[in-house]
Formats: C-alpha cells, sequence, structure tokens
C-alpha cells in the first residue's frame, strides 16, 4: 500500500509495503475487500460514501479506481460535521417531546391528572423514575410517584421539604440546585420508588407556576445509569417549565370553579315548597344550557310571624348571562334586607329603585311582588308589578284572568309609582309569575312565531286543577318544545296555588271540624 503525508499522520503504521489489513480499521478494510472482485466504484463513490471512527473521531471514505486496477481511498474528517449532525437530530427529538408533552399536559385541567402525566413523561423520557410535587397542603406533602415503565401513583407524605438539598427551594420557586451538589445519599426513604436500587443521580428543579410555584420535579436515576449532563438538566428545566404552567393552570381553574359554586349556590333559584298552608312551585331555565344562572330569578321568603303573609318575588333583568346575574343577586339581595316591611309593596319597590339608582348601574329590572297568606281554605294575595308582566289566574273552571296591577320598572327612574291588587284562590286555583322568555320564546312550525300570551293563557286553562309543581313543569316543557333547539332568553315560572283541603268531621258532634291539605 501507499499513503499521502496525511494519511501517514493518521495511520502512522501505514508504511508502503504494508498489508491494508494491518494498518486500516476494519470498517475500511472490509469495504475495500467487498469491492475488489469487481472494481466497479463510480456509482459507489459517487451516491454512498463510507464512514467510520479512527481515533475518536469519524471519517467519509470515497473510493476512486485507477487505471492499473488499484483503489485509491480518500478519506475526508467528517467529525464536527456529524457531530452537528447528531446535535440536530437530539434537538428535534426535544423539540417534538416538548410539544407532544405541551400538548398531553394542556388536554386536561385537573390537577391529579397533571401531576400524573407529568411524572409519567418525565420517567419515560428523561430518567429512571420521577416525582411530581406540589405545594404543601397543611403539613402534607401531595406526591406522585412513576417508575420508567409503571403508572403513577399518588401519595401524601407528611414530611418537612427543607430535609431534602435544594427541595424547599424549589417548591419556593427558587433557582435549580446543580446535580452534581446532591448527595444521592441524602434521599429520603418516601423519595426512593419501592423496588428502585441504589441512587445514582438526583435532579430537583421547580415547576414555575402563573405568578406562584407550581411544585417540583424530581428526576431519579439509578446507580448504574449515566449522570445527568448539564445539557440534560437545562432540558428538564424547560420540560418543569410546561409542566408548571399546566399545573398551575389546573390549580387556577379548580380554585375559580369552587368559588364559582360558592357564588353559584347563592345566585341559583331556590326549590319551593308548601310554605303555610300554601303551595309554591318554580322552574328556571337561563338562556344557555351551559350556563346556570342569568337574569331571571324569584324568590319565596316565609313569614316570621304565623299567619302572616309570606312575599313572593319574581324579576328580569335587562340582559343575560353573568353580568345580569350579578345584578340579579344585588337585587335578590336588596330585597331580602327589605322584608320588615313586606307588607308595604310600594315602599319596597322605591327603596330597591333607589338602590339601584345610587349604584350607577346601566341595567333596569321588572318584577313582581306577591304576597300569599291562608285563609281558612283559600289564599289570599296582593299583588304589585313593576313594569312586569301581569300574574295569570288559573280558577277552577278553567278560567284564566289578568291580575288587575301595573307600574314602572325600577332601575331607571327617581319613582317608581304601582298599583297593588288583591285576589282570592279557593283551593285548587293558582296564580302564575312568569318572565319574558317565556311569551318571546320564538319557534314553532317557521320558527320565527312567538310563543305569545294567548298561547300560554290557553295552556294554563287546561292546567286547572293541578298542583303548582305540574303547572310549572308543564309550561317549561311547552315552551321549549315551541323553541325546539333556537335561542333563548332566560325562562322562569313560579305558580301560587291554593291546596285542595279535605273537612275532618266534627268530633262527637261538638266541634267545628278542620280543614286540612
Amino acid at each position: 500500500m501507499q499513503c499521502n503525508d496525511a494519511a501517514q499522520i493518521l495511520l502512522p503504521a501505514a508504511l508502503p509495503g504494508t498489508p491494508l489489513a494491518d494498518v486500516a480499521p476494519g470498517w475500511l478494510f472490509a469495504a475495500h475487500e467487498a469491492m475488489r472482485p469487481t472494481g466497479a466504484t463510480a456509482a459507489h463513490d459517487a451516491d454512498t460514501p463510507l464512514s467510520g471512527g479512527i481515533d475518536g473521531r469519524r471519517f467519509e471514505a470515497h473510493p476512486s479506481a485507477r487505471a492499473d486496477g488499484t483503489v485509491a481511498w480518500w478519506l475526508v474528517d467528517d467529525t464536527d460535521h456529524q457531530l452537528a449532525r447528531d446535535a440536530l437530530l437530539m434537538e428535534r427529538e426535544r423539540t417534538a417531546f416538548l410539544a407532544k408533552a405541551s400538548s398531553t399536559l394542556l388536554s386536561s385541567l385537573n390537577l391529579g391528572r397533571c401531576m400524573d402525566v407529568t411524572a409519567q413523561l418525565a420517567a419515560e423520557n428523561l430518567a429512571d423514575a420521577a416525582l411530581a410535587i406540589a405545594p404543601a397542603r397543611g403539613y402534607r406533602l401531595p406526591v406522585v410517584t412513576c417508575l420508567r415503565g409503571g403508572t403513577p401513583t399518588t401519595s401524601q407524605e407528611t414530611v418537612d421539604p427543607d430535609d431534602v438539598p435544594g427541595l424547599g427551594e424549589a417548591l419556593r420557586g427558587f433557582p435549580p440546585v446543580p446535580s452534581r451538589w446532591i448527595d444521592p445519599a441524602c434521599a429520603p426513604a418516601w423519595m426512593i420508588p419501592d423496588g428502585f436500587g441504589p441512587i445514582g443521580s438526583i435532579v430537583i428543579t421547580p415547576l414555575p407556576g402563573h405568578g406562584v410555584p407550581a411544585g417540583a420535579l424530581v428526576l431519579l436515576r439509578k446507580a448504574d445509569s449515566a449522570s445527568f449532563t448539564d445539557e440534560e438538566e437545562v432540558f428538564a428545566r424547560l420540560f418543569a417549565a410546561r409542566a408548571g404552567a399546566a399545573m398551575s393552570a389546573a390549580r387556577l381553574y379548580a380554585e375559580q370553579t369552587a368559588i364559582t359554586e360558592v357564588l353559584m349556590r347563592e345566585l341559583l333559584p331556590p326549590t319551593l315548597h308548601q310554605i303555610a298552608g300554601v303551595d309554591f312551585a318554580g322552574s328556571y331555565r337561563p338562556s344557555a344550557d351551559h350556563e346556570r344562572i342569568g337574569g331571571d330569578f324569584y324568590d319565596v321568603y316565609p313569614a316570621t310571624v304565623e299567619g302572616e303573609a309570606s312575599l313572593v318575588t319574581l324579576g328580569d333583568v335587562c340582559g343575560k348571562g353573568l353580568e345580569a346575574a350579578v345584578l340579579t343577586g344585588k337585587i335578590r339581595n336588596t330585597l331580602h334586607a327589605l322584608l320588615p316591611m313586606a307588607d308595604d309593596h310600594q315602599r319596597m319597590l322605591t327603596l330597591l329603585n333607589t338602590a339601584l339608582l345610587n349604584s350607577h348601574n346601566t341595567r333596569f329590572a321588572t318584577l313582581v311582588l306577591a304576597s300569599a297568606a291562608r285563609r281558612g281554605s283559600n289564599v289570599e294575595l296582593r299583588l304589585t308589578s313593576a313594569g312586569h308582566a301581569k300574574p295569570l289566574v288559573i280558577r277552577a273552571d278553567g278560567t284564566v284572568e289578568e291580575a288587575d296591577t301595573c307600574g314602572r320598572l325600577v332601575g331607571v327612574m327617581p319613582t317608581v309609582p304601582a298599583n297593588t291588587t288583591t285576589i282570592t284562590l279557593a283551593p285548587g286555583e293558582s296564580c302564575i309569575l312568569y318572565t319574558d322568555g317565556i311569551t318571546e320564546a320564538h319557534g314553532g312550525p317557521l320558527g320565527d312565531t312567538q310563543f305569545g300570551e294567548e298561547r300560554l293563557k290557553r295552556a294554563l286553562a287546561g292546567c286547572a286543577g293541578m298542583p303548582s309543581e305540574g303547572i310549572v313543569v308543564h309550561i317549561q316543557m311547552l315552551a321549549s318544545q315551541w323553541l325546539g333547539n333556537r335561542r333563548h332568553d332566560d325562562m322562569a315560572v313560579v305558580a301560587i296555588s291554593a291546596p285542595r283541603t279535605h273537612h275532618l268531621r266534627a268530633v262527637d258532634g261538638h266541634t267545628r271540624g278542620r280543614y286540612t291539605a
């Protein structure tokens, strides 16, 4: 064999006449022997250069056939290019992993699920085992542990995180402690999964959240695995940033949900029942099926003294959705505060109107006040409308009457004049309060016809003698059938009924007897 000066430096044993097998690396000699029988090297040379390592560096070998039948090999140092290609490939793989991790983590707003996914992804791609740790709840530390190839397990550890080097700092959001500064022997027993064996290296990095730390991520490698490199620690922090954002979003969603549930319980219409011998029933449907509250409301306030009237309120705030629900809550709270003067509807409306005007609120409301008291077997009602649709009375014979009351809506003008009317309900008769979401519901065969008051009256005429609960369910059902799947306003219905009574016979003919519902 022959070689130039550069090849002599690369292969010091390559002297003239020395067999190639004695000086060339195995991959180069095998390639040379494989092509000797044919001597055809042009296509091989142009399209598929051979490559391999020599003394820790990587070379490309290009063969060239000579006229005398020998083959010349040109070696090109490709080490730097190969390192760049490997780095690019690794970066692509890491970028793909981070994209997949982000998608998986953000697919759920459940905090427990986010912690499970964080621990499992980290164990499968970054370490031999991983722990996702949330901030302490009292004296307990929520921990999710996952081994590579296993499933996440959840536990509550009663420990002090400051006993573990770097963990307390990570949970408080401080920069991570380099893994080379953490002695694996300091890992407490609760941090080591069952059957894991000796720990070789540990990475503890914070899980950054939105404004406050979301927790900490602990990565463990076994003693027989390679220790974490600086690049791997940096990559772990990139993953932790995405996991922390997902956990923080899940925690924020859980907190907002809990707050919403508490507020919702105060804003939802109450469940109505019989109070002091008067039957009450109500039904509410918000403008959007995914919402639970809106601008329609109703309440029944039982009398504080036996024999006095209970107060019923039903109203409709301008608009719908959350903003209308906020004003609804304010009106309901104000009416509750005005209960001591419930026997004077006009005064209640005047004070409510003043409260709304002083709040600089741009919305207004219509409502009906009804005071209901049992008088023997009948129910006496005092009704006052403030810009609201007139209540409808269902008589025992199926006749439907409008209550003679009207007034001005509240929250707009300085005064709210209104007149109060009194009606009597015989046993089996009912008074219906409703919002315009019922009558203004657009639907029917062509989809553009209002349900209307006349259709409502005809429906109510068929409800003569029905219990209050049956009436409100029937009306809401008819309105829903009329609407189909079309958009609509909030719809609320309240029925006030005088229950049918049964006379108890006198005892020995010496007493009057009594009526019972």
